[in-house]
């Protein structure tokens, strides 16, 4: 994987094979950051990173210059090389090892963008619960966007607060907002 801009663009990061993920991938991440890139200022901004993996997109964000990044992963490896790689880079990313249901719940900070790549073979009620958790709790700010990433099976057009959806080869990325 790479980070395809920013003060670390181009920048190849090897995630350890024995990782659980399914990165985004450069041509996807590169299509949402332009429909992104316009509507924030990024060293204002506040990112949350649910099932972050490998921290591809938190690392997407820190070299653009947001300061305020968490990422949530229970995966425990996931997790030590997020923050490993994030010391390495120089970026501000905090890394939670927990469910992200639970973080979520518990959660009483709010974001200007909330980007959760679950994995794809979650059932379709787990994204709705993503959506509704995110909603109930107020975990976005005024004018936040919560992005999912799934895959072009589900489909996310009933859930409260769904805008828009973008497809990227079998990557589809779900905008909601309050």
């Amino acid at each position: 994987m790479r980070i395809i801009s920013g003060i670390h663009k181009g920048r190849r990061i090897i995630a350890l094979k024995k990782l659980p993920v399914r990165p985004t991938t450069d041509r996807s991440k590169e299509a949402i950051f332009n429909i992104l890139q316009n509507q924030y200022h990024w060293e204002n901004s506040s990112v949350l990173d649910l099932f972050s993996g490998t921290g591809s997109i938190s690392y997407e964000f820190g070299s653009r210059g947001v300061k305020n990044i968490i990422a949530v992963d229970q995966n425990k490896m996931c997790i030590d090389f997020i923050r490993k790689t994030s010391v390495s880079l120089k970026l501000p990313i905090r890394a939670i090892q927990v469910d992200v249901i639970k973080y979520l719940s518990s959660a009483k900070k709010s974001f200007d963008l909330i980007f959760a790549d679950p994995p794809y073979n979650i059932e379709a009620e787990q994204y709705t619960q993503i959506v509704k958790t995110v909603f109930s709790n107020k975990l976005l700010n005024n004018q936040g966007v919560l992005i999912i990433e799934h895959s072009e099976r589900e489909d996310l057009e009933k859930n409260f607060g769904f805008v828009q959806s973008r497809k990227y080869g079998s990557n589809v990325f779900s905008f909601f907002k309050g």
